[in-house]
């Protein structure tokens, strides 16, 4: 099954900047959606950000205009940059991959997010 292994996360300042990658391996049927999501204490995941085959990025309405995600599909990567971090931003992030035609669902195993005030 694919395996997804997520690097990236830490601690920064507000206002400050972090880079998300998450890496596909052991694919059979190629990726459609990779993005990402997070899960602040206590409450549900929710998507952050996702990229599919056909279509166009998705962004929650709470990072538009400070992340953006990117994807190498040649590398079967996908990327998040965060820009202007709030404190709110602070969560575990979640890599996700649907996979085309089988449309199975894989998660990574989390990377934290802290920002300080």
């Amino acid at each position: 099954q694919v395996q997804l292994a997520e690097s990236g996360g830490g601690l920064v300042q507000a206002g400050g900047s972090l880079n998300l990658s998450c890496a596909a391996s052991n694919i059979i049927f190629r990726i459609n959606h990779m993005g990402w999501y997070r899960q602040h204490p206590g409450k549900q995941r929710e998507l952050v950000a996702t990229t599919a085959l056909r279509g166009s990025a998705i962004y929650a309405d709470s990072v538009k205009g400070r992340f953006t995600i990117s994807r190498d599909y040649a590398k079967n990567t996908v990327y998040l940059q965060m820009n202007s971090l709030k404190p709110e931003d602070t969560a575990v992030y979640y890599c996700n991959a649907v996979t085309d035609f089988t449309n199975r669902d894989y998660w990574g195993q989390g990377t934290q997010v802290t920002v300080s005030s």
